[in-house]
C-alpha cells in the first residue's frame, strides 16, 4: 500500500479549530481508545530537523493540526518523518485502520534552539541562560552578570528569531548590584541690611531760660556728666558709622547723634555625601548634630529627647533589567533658628523628595529652593516725623533682607568591589623626618608620599639544625638577614 498525503483537510478544518478554542495546547484525542499523551513526552524539534517515527503496527490515517508548523512524510505502512517547518505548536496523531491511535503527540517546533543557546554563549560567555520555547515565544530563563546583559540577550535572540516570534525575558542578576551615590548639595545665603537712625536729646540750664528735657533715641547714644559738664557719646554694638554733635541753643544743651549702617553678607554652604547601597536596600547620611529639648510626660516628670539637624540624605535605589537606576532620595538641609527663643531654639529646614530614573552616570538637579525674607522698620515721632525734610530728624528706618538658595546635584553609578591591594591613600608610604631632617633642613616628614604602604607577609622559618628535614622538592628557605621573622610582620 502507498501512502502520498493520507491528510484529511477536513478533519484538519476541525481539529485546528479545536486546537485554538484551547489555546493550541490541547493535543487531539480523535478515539475512545487514545490515551492522553503526557506534557514531557513532547517532541521537540528546529526548524529544519526531522524525527523518525516507528509504529507499532500498519497505519491508516495520519493527521497534522497545522501542517504549516510540522510535515509528515510516510514511507512504510510503518514508519513516518515528521518534518519540523516553522516555529510554534501542532500536534501529530496516527491511528490504525480500526481506529486504534498507534502514536500521538505534541510536536513544538523552535527556532533552532541549539543555535540560539551556542550564540548566547560565545556573545556573554560568563551567562548562564537557557532557551526554551512554548506556544509560538521563546523564554530566557537563568542568570546574567551585569542588568544590560537581559537587554542584549533578548535583542540577540529576537535578531536570530526573526520579528513575528515573542521573545520573553526572565533574566536576574547572579549577584546584587550595588549603587553608589554622590550628592552634591550647595546652599548661598545673601543678606543686606541698610539702617539711618537720627537720635538727638537736650537738656535745658535752667539759668533764666527754658529748663527741662526733649529727646528722641533708638538707642542710649551719649551719657552726660552734669557736675563735669561734659557729654559722652555711646558707639554702637553692630558697628555703625555714627556722626555726633554738641551745641548750646537757646540756652540748652543740645546733643545729636546720627547712625549709619549698611551690612552685606555671602555665605555658602557646600556638602558631598557618598553612600553606597544595595539594590533595593535605603541608605542614610548626617553631617550635623543633634540638640537636645525637654518633653512633658505628666505626672512622671520630663525626659529629654535629640533632634537631628545638619546636611540629612537618604535614598533607595533599584537597579532595573536594562541597567538604568529607580532612585528615591530625600535631602535634608536644616540648621537651628534662635529667633523666636534664644534658649530653646527652632528648626529650620528645606527637605526635598523625589523619584527619578536614570543610567549609571547620569546626574540630575534639585533646584528652586528659594527663601526671601525682606523687613522694613520706621521708628519716628508722630505726625512731626511726616514733615519733608525736618521730618527725618524724628525718625529711624531699618531695611533687611534675606535671601538663600538650595542646590541638589545627584549622581548614581553602578560600582563593585575592588581588592584591597588596589587602594591607595595620600598617607601611604608616609614617614617622619630622621632627627637630621628635622634639625638640620627643618622638615617635618621625609617627603615621600603616595608609595604602597607596608602589608603583611608570611615568612619561612630559619633553618635550625633541631628542624626536621623539608619534604622532597620543598627545601627550607632561610632568612637573610634583616629581613622580617617567621609569622606575619612589617
Amino acid at each position: 500500500m502507498t501512502f502520498t498525503h493520507m491528510l484529511k483537510r477536513n478533519a484538519l478544518t476541525s481539529v485546528a479549530a479545536l486546537g485554538l478554542a484551547f489555546g493550541g495546547m490541547a493535543s487531539f484525542a480523535p478515539a475512545a481508545h487514545a490515551q492522553p499523551e503526557a506534557a514531557d513526552n513532547a517532541l521537540q524539534l528546529s526548524i529544519g530537523g526531522s524525527k523518525v517515527i516507528n509504529l507499532p503496527a500498519k497505519m491508516s490515517d495520519v493527521i497534522v493540526a497545522n501542517p504549516d508548523i510540522a510535515d509528515v512524510n510516510v514511507r512504510s505502512e510503518t514508519q513516518l518523518f515528521i518534518i519540523a517547518k516553522a516555529p510554534g505548536v501542532t500536534t501529530v496523531t496516527v491511528t490504525s485502520a480500526g481506529g486504534k491511535t498507534l502514536y500521538a503527540t505534541t510536536v513544538r517546533v523552535g527556532a533552532n534552539l541549539t543555535t540560539i543557546d551556542q550564540m548566547l554563549k560565545m556573545a556573554m560567555p560568563e551567562a548562564n541562560i537557557q532557551v526554551t520555547t512554548l506556544n509560538g515565544m521563546v523564554l530566557l530563563t537563568g542568570t546574567i552578570k551585569a542588568p544590560e546583559d537581559a537587554a542584549e540577550a533578548e535583542r540577540l535572540t529576537q535578531a536570530f528569531v526573526g520579528k513575528d516570534v515573542t521573545v520573553v525575558s526572565r533574566l536576574r542578576t547572579a549577584t546584587p548590584l550595588q549603587v553608589n551615590l554622590q550628592v552634591k548639595i550647595a546652599e548661598v545665603s545673601r543678606n543686606l541690611v541698610h539702617k539711618v537712625g537720627m537720635n538727638w536729646s537736650a537738656l535745658g540750664s535752667g539759668e533764666g531760660s527754658f529748663s527741662g528735657y526733649i529727646g528722641r533715641a533708638s538707642r542710649q547714644f551719649v551719657t552726660r556728666d552734669a557736675s563735669a559738664g561734659t557729654i559722652t557719646f555711646t558707639q554702637p554694638s553692630d558697628n555703625s558709622t555714627t556722626l555726633g554733635f554738641v551745641a548750646d541753643m537757646f540756652g540748652m544743651d543740645v546733643a545729636g547723634a546720627l547712625d549709619l549702617a549698611e551690612t552685606t553678607g555671602l555665605a555658602t554652604l557646600l556638602a558631598q555625601p557618598n553612600l553606597t547601597s544595595l539594590s533595593g536596600e535605603t541608605a542614610s547620611f548626617l553631617a550635623g548634630g543633634e540638640y537636645p529639648y525637654q518633653v512633658s510626660n505628666g505626672l512622671q516628670g520630663n525626659s529629654v529627647e535629640f533632634k537631628q539637624y545638619g546636611v540629612q540624605l537618604a535614598f533607595t535605589p533599584t537597579v532595573l533589567a536594562d541597567g538604568r537606576i529607580s532612585l528615591r532620595v530625600r535631602p535634608t538641609v536644616s540648621s537651628l533658628d534662635f529667633s523666636i527663643n534664644s534658649t530653646v531654639p527652632a528648626l529650620r529646614s528645606r527637605t526635598a523628595e523625589t523619584s527619578v530614573e536614570l543610567g549609571s552616570g547620569q546626574a540630575f538637579m534639585i533646584a528652586g529652593l528659594l527663601s526671601s525674607d525682606t523687613g522694613n522698620n520706621i521708628d519716628k515721632v508722630p505726625g512731626v516725623g511726616n514733615i519733608p525734610i525736618l521730618g527725618s530728624l524724628f525718625k529711624s528706618r531699618n531695611f533687611q533682607r534675606n535671601e538663600s538658595e538650595l542646590v541638589i546635584i545627584v549622581t548614581p553609578y553602578l560600582v563593585k568591589p575592588i581588592n584591597a591591594s588596589e587602594v591607595r591613600l595620600p598617607t601611604d608610604g608616609f614617614r617622619n623626618a630622621t632627627e637630621g631632617q628635622g634639625l638640620l633642613l627643618q622638615q617635618g616628614s621625609d617627603g615621600v608620599s603616595g608609595a604602597k604602604r607596608p602589608e603583611p607577609r608570611l615568612e619561612t622559618a630559619p633553618a635550625s639544625p633541631q628542624a626536621s628535614a623539608a619534604p622532597a622538592g620543598k627545601p627550607v628557605r632561610q632568612a637573610k638577614a634583616g629581613e622580617a621573622g617567621p609569622g606575619f610582620s612589617f
